[in-house]
């Protein structure tokens, strides 16, 4: 288990490196890969059944505790990137597969790799945690409907098809993983260890047969997009803290709203686009699996370096806690 918590953490801090190589590979090689979009949805479906694993009851605390920080955060969420997304499609003049692609990337849930951002940008960890998870299970009423209304006009939509899939694809396995947590938590908590190289893998796998499947339509626009997702992240990242500012959060929960808002579950949204619409449809969901976890490395080693003051009741705390020694 030693030699395989090494591994596990030598691929998560490289991970973005992993995926860019891996993508690279797809694209010289399309060929080697092809006929390997089916398998996008079932990677992703044991990537959340490992989501699941990690997550307790007690991680929903914060719902009661600080639910306006909550609220505001997955508000950000389903608002900010959806509509980000789409203006910058149209303002780049993206065509209607790749608009669609933009609006679903916006539209899905906060990103499994940014509780990790959070907590080494010294940001509110729990509060990270709580909007994972409650922007996962808002995610099959929320992404089918704002997919429908913003980017209905591109592309046909299947709301009811992509409810399902998110259902099959998200909702059961995160559910599975956590009852599995509660009914078998030595035998889970021996295999948590492994969960990174396993998430990592599997967005990876699905980077290489999304990219595959797409390479012509990358070669072709593949400095616009990149631009597009750039953009898209960058602007996420900026109005989260900006949102939590302007309402008078503390800066750890400015931290963790600004991650969780920039950072979205790509791998949902290309499995999703992979499915429902094409493969051109699922190049902005492949490009920011790599992306966002580059700029979010970038920001958390930034933040991490800055000290920040603690929340009043934590001041409180630390006081008395002082005056009683």
């Amino acid at each position: 288990m030693p030699k395989l918590k090494t591994v596990s953490e030598f691929t998560g801090k490289w991970f973005a490196l992993i995926v860019v190589a891996a993508g690279a590979l797809a694209l010289i090689t399309p060929d080697t890969f092809s006929g390997g979009t089916p398998a996008v949805p079932w990677l992703l479906s044991i990537i959340m059944l490992g989501m699941g694993m990690t997550l307790r009851l007690s991680d929903f605390a914060v719902v009661a505790r600080r639910p306006w920080a909550l609220l505001l955060g997955v508000a950000a969420q389903f608002i900010a990137m959806p509509l980000l997304g789409l203006g910058i499609a149209n303002a780049l003049g993206l065509s209607a597969a790749l608009t669609a692609g933009m609006v679903l990337v916006g539209s899905a849930p906060g990103g499994t790799a940014s509780n990790v951002m959070v907590y080494l940008a010294k940001g509110d960890t729990a509060l990270s945690v709580a909007m994972t998870s409650v922007s996962t299970l808002l995610a099959p009423i929320l992404t089918p409907l704002l997919v429908l209304w913003l980017a209905g006009e591109y592309l046909p939509v299947d709301a009811g098809g992509l409810f399902v899939s998110i259902l099959q694809i998200v909702l059961v396995p995160v559910v599975l993983g956590v009852v599995l947590r509660l009914l078998f938590p030595k035998i889970i908590d021996r295999m948590l260890d492994a969960l990174p190289l396993i998430s990592v893998a599997g967005i990876t796998a699905v980077v290489v047969l999304v990219v595959a499947a797409s390479a012509p339509t990358l070669l072709s626009i593949g400095a616009l997009i990149v631009v597009a997702v750039v953009l898209h992240n960058s602007l996420g990242l900026a109005v989260g803290y900006g949102i939590g500012k302007a309402c008078g959060l503390d800066v750890a929960s400015r931290r963790a709203i600004s991650i969780e808002v920039g950072m979205q579950n790509s791998g949902l949204a290309a499995a999703l686009a992979s499915v429902h619409f094409s493969p051109a449809a699922a190049l902005p969901a492949a490009i920011f699996s790599v992306w966002h976890n580059v700029s979010g490395s970038l920001l958390a080693s930034s933040w991490s370096r800055r000290s920040i003051e603690p929340r009043p009741a934590e001041r409180t705390r630390e006081s008395t806690r002082t005056t009683t020694e």
